[in-house]
């Protein structure tokens, strides 16, 4: 039984269109730079916040009506859910999914009971699966909402919530090899700490790194070949989050011995409260070949919290897509962790959050595109670093055929060097700004 009955597929009908249920951009089989636009942009509904979340804040309760016709807290509203995610992937054209184990059924006293709801609905997924063709991007344990993770998951004081935990991290591993998923992921949730006085950092950090290093093995022995990805978020819910940003996400990784492993998942709105650009944490993710997948959403800049908008900022948009076209793309996909605002409660609102989301990114994967088919940056940064290939001593350098010594002489000889040449930051900014307005 269809759920959207008022809403029809949606189409690309070109940036003219004044339908507000039409792609702009979005046309899923344009080819950019040799491949087509889905392809570039492999886009997955996110299921907490789409089918879960009605709008609730601590001001005030849902607006949104996120029942589709079932008693919320039932297996019966879980497969409604399902039914309604399904229509709606299918109407928008979305060929991916990702999910909490919590999302997808309601959580039950004891776990066991818990696991033979996952184990029912997930049997229901994947029929809808087969008959739409629509995929699984990544899975994971929602280890930070019920009271028992107040002091986190892996990181817990407690030895038995970790041992929850653990089993939640092995039924969210089953299901999502179940469902052929992509990734896992583990967000820190409550991975961190409030006050110094009470935290052991050392331990819980170990600790940390224990779990996941239980859910590769485990992974592993069961068939999951994908990867397994952290994502970074520095602060909120704990004032302290272990998994700050992506260069300390590295780090952790490196230290422990899980970067064979593990890869980012890397949230735009994560990225803004830690104090970067969204395209930083993706440069230093790309470099370090730790670009794996995108939390795609944007937070508002006057708020020090993390709103979860859908994207619209194009120029964001546009910067993201040329570290991922430069990194040669992703190994995960597009997740819209994107809500509505909590007057957008309508299902029109949902369905037009999405187009502006997609459209957003296929704006900026179209601009991105001419910025590097346009040349004139990479040619600038080339030029920029040109006497470390071109200069004797430069060749030395890189190559570490020098020492302190010799470059001291070196120096010393020269006298002082000139000023090393203009950044152009301005012209290139302007460039920038003709390929996406002019």
């Amino acid at each position: 039984m269809a759920i959207f009955n008022s809403i029809s597929k949606i189409q690309y009908e070109g940036a003219k269109s004044r339908n507000s249920l039409a792609f702009k951009y979005y046309d899923a089989d344009r080819v950019i730079m040799g491949k087509k636009m889905k392809e570039h942009l492999p886009f997955a509904m996110a299921w907490w916040h789409n089918l879960c979340a009605g709008g609730t804040d601590m001001f005030g309760r849902n607006t949104a009506d996120k029942s589709f016709g079932a008693e919320v807290g039932t297996m019966e509203h879980a497969k409604a859910k399902v039914d309604a995610g399904f229509e709606f992937m299918q109407k928008l054209g979305i060929e991916y999914f990702c999910f909490h184990d919590v999302d997808i059924v309601p959580e039950a006293e004891g776990i066991k009971e818990t696991n033979r709801r996952l184990d029912e609905i997930s049997d229901y997924i994947l029929v809808k699966m087969q008959e739409t063709g629509i995929k699984c991007l990544w899975g994971t344990a929602n280890m930070f909402s019920n009271p028992r993770f107040c002091n986190g998951a892996g990181s817990s004081n407690s030895a038995d919530v970790f041992a929850f935990a653990a089993a939640q991290v092995k039924k969210a591993l089953d299901i999502t090899v179940k469902l052929g998923g992509k990734g896992y992921v583990f967000w820190g949730g409550r991975e961190g700490y409030e006050t110094l006085l009470n935290t052991d950092v050392k331990f819980e950090q170990e600790n940390i790194a224990r779990l996941m290093k239980m859910a590769v093995a485990y992974g592993r022995s069961i068939g999951f070949t994908g990867d397994f990805y952290i994502e970074p978020k520095p602060k909120e819910p704990m004032k302290h989050q272990y998994d700050f940003d992506a260069a300390t996400a590295i780090g952790f990784l490196r230290q422990y011995g899980l970067d064979k492993d593990f890869k980012l998942n890397i949230e735009a709105n994560h990225a803004t409260l830690a104090g970067h650009t969204f395209e930083h944490d993706l440069r230093i993710s790309a470099i370090n070949g730790m670009l794996g997948s995108i939390d795609a959403n944007q937070g508002d800049y006057l708020l020090g919290w993390d709103t979860d908008e859908f994207p619209f900022d194009v120029y964001t948009a546009t910067m993201c897509m040329y570290e991922v076209l430069k990194a040669g793309g992703l190994t995960g996909g597009f997740n819209f962790d994107a809500k509505n605002r909590r007057p957008s409660y309508t299902v029109e609102d949902m369905f037009e959050g999405y187009i502006l989301g997609m459209d957003t990114f296929a704006l900026g994967l179209i601009k991105a595109a001419e910025i590097i088919e346009d040349g004139r940056i990479d040619e600038f940064i080339a030029k920029r670093y040109a006497s470390y290939r071109e200069t004797e001593m430069g060749k030395k350098i890189v190559s570490n055929e020098t020492s302190l010594e010799e470059l001291a002489a070196y120096a010393e000889k020269m006298g002082a060097p000139e000023l090393p040449g203009s950044g152009k930051q301005e012209n290139l900014q302007n460039i920038v700004n003709s390929i996406l307005f002019g």
